[in-house]
This record gives structure tokens, C-alpha cells and sequence, in this order.
């Protein structure tokens, strides 16, 4: 009697700590390991050393989880981001700080992408949207430029993160590049001689920067609108 009153309070110990924050910060760090496949509620009782049941307590599905953790990466970004700077400035930092998390968390992207409604994308959206309004965007022109924004945000982050997954599994990023410069390259110049033209750029060119310099084009646009 008294090892079953033991087990039993040892149970409802561990009941009571599980969290939905603990669940959300196990599944993070198995969606980062392993991807989203790896992602079932077998594998996360298994880590936060509970039962299904418990999880799903406080989650009510996969779907569930994989947006309470976008959401939690984004709130993430956002409160690390200093929203008090220049406008243009301020976009400028969010847009860096999505594209470190989308690098960081490579499913982030997908997520974002597959379920626009979440309220991860509404963060992001009424970021970006304060700072227009402070740069007294025409209100006609607020949602296009924001979306201009969001949608090169995420789809260069998004895209940048899969090639740095193709680029472990082949090998050196450097030398990845050099290949594909070398196969530009071999292209007859009088067709392609924009592809001669950048192509050392491509085979040495900084990710982050060139993420940057197309925000930068973004946001001249929007100054002419402002």
C-alpha cells in the first residue's frame, strides 16, 4: 500500500508540473532535432516522461501544437525586437529577427505558410503594419506593402532555411556554391551573360546580407509612397 501511495503521489507530482509551456518547449526542441515527421505525442510523452493522456490535456492535437509553438517562436522575435526604434528600422530588425528564427527553426516557415490564420501571422502583420501607419503609408497602399514585406520575409527566410538543409547534406556551403557558379558558368554567355555576370557573386555572397539589401528595395518603395 504505502509503494502504490508513493507511485501515485509521484504521478500527480508530475501532472501537476507538466505545462502547456513544457509540452510547447519539448515539442520545439524535437521539431528542431528531428522535423515535423518526428513530431508525435508518443515521442513527446516519451521525453517529458508523462502519458499521452496528460499532453493532451492541455494540447488538443498536433495541429494544435505545431501553431502553439510557431506562436511561441514569433511572440519570440517580436518581444526581442525593439518596436520603439525608426520605423524603417524597426521593420528592418523584425525582418532580420524572422529570418534568425526561420533559420534557427526551419519549420517555422512551413507553418507560418501552410496556416496564414494563425495568430503567429497576425503578430507579425500588426508589426509591420504600426510602423507603415507611423510612416503615414497611404491606408490604400498599407496592405500591399505589408504583405510585400511578410511574404519576401518568409519566403526568402523559408527558402534560405532549406538550403542550409541541403547544404549539410551535400556537403560545405561554400563549396555547394562554387559548384553551382561553375555550372552558371558553363552556359553559353552570349545567352545568359546575367548568370556570368553574378555568378562569383553567388559563390561568395552572405545570406543574411542579401536577405537585407532586398528589404532595403522593399522599403525605398515605400518611402516613395510615404
Amino acid at each position: 500500500m504505502v509503494c502504490m501511495a508513493t507511485r501515485a503521489q509521484r504521478t500527480t507530482r508530475r501532472a501537476d508540473a507538466l505545462t502547456k509551456q513544457r509540452i510547447v518547449d519539448a515539442a520545439i526542441e524535437i521539431l528542431d532535432a528531428d522535423g515535423e515527421r518526428a513530431l508525435t505525442f508518443r515521442a513527446l510523452a516519451a521525453r517529458l516522461e508523462t502519458g499521452s493522456g496528460a499532453i493532451y490535456w492541455h494540447v488538443e492535437n498536433k495541429s494544435d501544437l505545431l501553431v502553439a509553438a510557431s506562436d511561441d517562436v514569433i511572440a519570440g522575435v517580436l518581444t526581442s525586437s525593439d518596436n520603439s526604434a525608426e520605423p524603417f528600422a524597426a521593420i528592418r530588425a523584425v525582418a532580420l529577427g524572422m529570418f534568425d528564427a526561420i533559420d534557427a527553426h526551419p519549420w517555422v516557415g512551413a507553418q507560418l505558410v501552410r496556416e496564414p490564420w494563425q495568430s503567429a501571422m497576425l503578430r507579425i502583420y500588426e508589426r509591420v503594419g504600426a510602423q507603415l501607419r507611423i510612416l503615414d503609408v497611404p491606408e490604400r497602399s498599407q496592405f500591399y506593402a505589408a504583405s510585400a514585406l511578410v511574404n519576401y520575409i518568409l519566403g526568402v527566410a523559408g527558402q534560405n532555411a532549406a538550403n542550409a538543409r541541403l547544404d549539410t547534406h551535400q556537403g560545405d556551403r561554400s563549396a555547394f556554391l562554387a559548384v553551382v557558379a561553375a555550372r552558371w558558368t558553363q552556359h553559353d554567355p552570349a545567352e545568359f551573360p546575367f548568370a556570368h555576370q553574378i555568378a562569383e557573386q553567388l559563390r561568395e555572397h552572405d545570406d543574411r546580407e542579401q536577405f537585407l539589401a532586398g528589404i532595403d528595395f522593399i522599403l525605398a518603395g515605400i518611402a516613395a509612397l510615404a
